[in-house]
């Protein structure tokens, strides 16, 4: 085997080029290339080969030099509302963890649900910091993504604000909630409170969630009580805590709450507990997110589960690829997979 001289790119002696690699697994430099950024367009034959080739030479990617030959930074920003809601600190976990898979390095930004920050973030703060965005946005408007610079990859998770040119992540919220709903009907549940949820507005989560509610409940011959639909405002433990406490102090207070978010359930559990209400004997709790505490709450907390791990894989995925062909194409909806997980606190088994 003949020495190998230099990195990717040459310069360094001692280290293998792809060349070196293209060489061993008896490929072109291109498919290394492909291999080693993760196109999905390469058998596993040849996948296997290559990494065989790169494992038995030591071959390591030259990240740094790589991104700026390219004239990119290598740094891509999540952008996420908060981090104290356990889904979004979950979330980051799992885009940080593809994003170093693939050699790329996360910038986490919290915008705190301000369009001003959102803003900043849709449009890439200073561009010589990031090659790409991925945004979970809550007060973007509908003209906002007509404003964005094409040049800047963005993709969405959660709710579009408005049809636009970026590409979007994320799971059905009305088909979600409306099997979390026919699951409390199937128990003989029919007072569903919707905690977090809108009857009214532009069709964000909390109004697709609700939507879902409703759709459950017509098609069992009921109505949504609008009565029974109570915003918050905002999705922590303290207003779902606040929220239950305030439906069982009603003269018909409801048999099921169906909460938008793990955090407003877990509270609710808190409240109800206080109140001296017996989950689920009184009244049945589901949640949404399947945040790791849902499974540790007494009793176990039944949940919306979407599948974390597809978002933030799809979402890299599809940024990488705007970042690595940036000629403008249609955008992409990607839906990502969800369950319901039921469990004590609807009248399932302890949490798996």
């Amino acid at each position: 085997m003949r020495a190998h001289r230099g990195g990717d790119g040459g310069g360094v002696a001692g280290r293998p080029r792809i060349k070196d690699v293209a060489e061993y697994a008896g490929v072109s430099p291109k498919t290394v290339s492909n291999v080693i950024n993760d196109y999905e367009h390469v058998s596993e034959r040849t996948r296997a080969a290559v990494r065989e080739a790169i494992d038995a030479l030591g071959y390591r990617v030259n990240l740094a030099g790589r991104q700026l030959r390219r004239g990119r930074t290598g740094v891509i920003t999540l952008a996420v509302p908060e981090l104290d809601v356990a889904y979004f600190a979950e979330l980051a976990k799992y885009v940080m963890a593809e994003a170093d898979r693939r050699g790329r390095t996360v910038l986490l930004h919290r915008t705190g649900a301000v369009r001003e920050r959102e803003l900043a973030a849709l449009h890439g703060f200073d561009a010589q910091f990031c090659d790409g965005v991925i945004l979970s946005p809550l007060s973007l408007r509908p003209g906002d993504l007509a404003t964005h610079d094409r040049r800047l990859p963005v993709v969405l998770l959660g709710e579009r604000p408005a049809e636009g040119a970026t590409d979007h992540v994320g799971i059905d919220n009305v088909r979600a909630a409306r099997e979390a709903a026919e699951h409390l009907l199937s128990r003989g549940r029919r007072r569903i409170a919707v905690v977090g949820g809108a009857v009214r507005g532009r069709q964000g989560t909390d109004r697709l969630r609700t939507d879902g509610c409703r759709q459950a409940l017509e098609a069992a011959g009921l109505g949504l009580d609008a009565a029974l639909v109570v915003p918050v405002d905002a999705y922590h433990w303290r207003d779902g805590a606040r929220a239950a406490a305030g439906l069982m102090g009603r003269r018909e207070p409801p048999d099921a709450l169906l909460c938008l978010n793990d955090h407003l359930a877990l509270g609710a559990l808190r409240a109800l507990h206080e109140g001296g209400r017996a989950v689920p004997r009184d009244l049945d709790v589901v949640g949404f997110d399947d945040v790791e505490a849902s499974r540790f709450s007494v009793p176990s907390l039944t949940t919306v589960a979407p599948d974390k791990e597809e978002i933030a894989r799809t979402a890299v995925s599809l940024l990488l690829e705007r970042i690595d062909d940036p000629e403008p194409g249609p955008p992409r909806d990607h839906v990502a997979g969800h369950r319901l997980r039921v469990r004590e606190s609807s009248g399932g088994g302890p949490a798996g």
